[in-house]
């Protein structure tokens, strides 16, 4: 079986990042920033896990400000741009499946960095301390006023994903339960609906996220009637309008 200390010896020649394993993450850190540095541009492709992706430039057309084309950035500005896409596939092939799958929606090389830290480390924080934070988060957990269902729920999932780790059981019931009360009054309606036809002890919360995508654009047109019947000036302009004339 290869070590990481067999990967740190061929890290400058070999063209496959070192794989994570759990119990040693702080040198599998190490041995990858010492991979990023012996590829290519490796100081920018660092520097996008350190501090972020290029800012993309913008140029000014016709009195309008829209950001510039790839084929547009200087020399410079294009490394960079391949550098941050560089940084994110270096990262993400050096983890394993079970690792991948919880952090393979962040496409930003350092979120990615910084997610799997959270993972593998954690905070400075015990073990038992850790817990009862994720425990509050869970119990504080409410919907962000303007995101979509999926933002939701893809926030959601990665609290349940952090508690995982930690092998934090939380029944699939009360899982549910949160998850749809946590939902803002326009999901109601369908909440009660999912309530009556669903088992929440068997059913997922990707089956519940999966059966209330299907109904999100009536979702929207309940919140925009409970907007507009609750502003003042637009029952007036209503009622106004359905006045006969004479």
């Amino acid at each position: 079986m290869t070590t990481l200390a067999d990967k740190a010896i061929l890290s400058g020649a070999d063209n496959r990042p070192p794989m994570l394993e759990k119990d040693m993450y702080n040198s599998w850190k190490s041995i990858m920033e010492l991979y990023m540095m012996n590829r290519q541009h490796g100081r920018m492709v660092l520097e996008s896990v350190e501090n972020g992706p290029l800012i993309w430039p913008s140029v000014e057309e016709n009195r309008v400000t829209r950001p510039k084309k790839y084929s547009e950035l200087s020399a410079i500005e294009a490394i960079q741009a391949d550098c941050d896409i560089k940084a994110t596939n270096i990262i993400l092939q050096g983890l394993p499946p079970e690792v991948y799958a919880l952090v393979s929606n962040h496409k930003v090389a350092k979120e990615l960095w910084e997610r799997i830290q959270l993972l593998m480390q954690g905070t400075s924080l015990t073990k038992q301390e850790r817990e009862c934070k994720l425990y509050d988060e869970f119990d504080k957990f409410a919907y962000k006023k303007g995101e979509t269902l999926h933002d939701f729920y893809l926030r959601f999932s990665l609290l349940l994903n952090d508690m995982n780790i930690y092998n934090m059981k939380l029944e699939q019931f009360q899982v549910n339960t949160k998850f749809l009360n946590t939902l803002p009054p326009k999901w109601s309606k369908f909440m009660t609906h999912v309530k009556l036809v669903r088992d929440l002890h068997t059913t997922s919360i990707d089956q519940l996220h999966a059966y209330l995508g299907q109904h999100e654009f009536h979702a929207k047109k309940v919140r925009l009637m409970h907007e507009r019947n609750s502003d003042p000036l637009a029952l007036v302009a209503t009622h106004q309008m359905t006045q006969s004339p004479y």
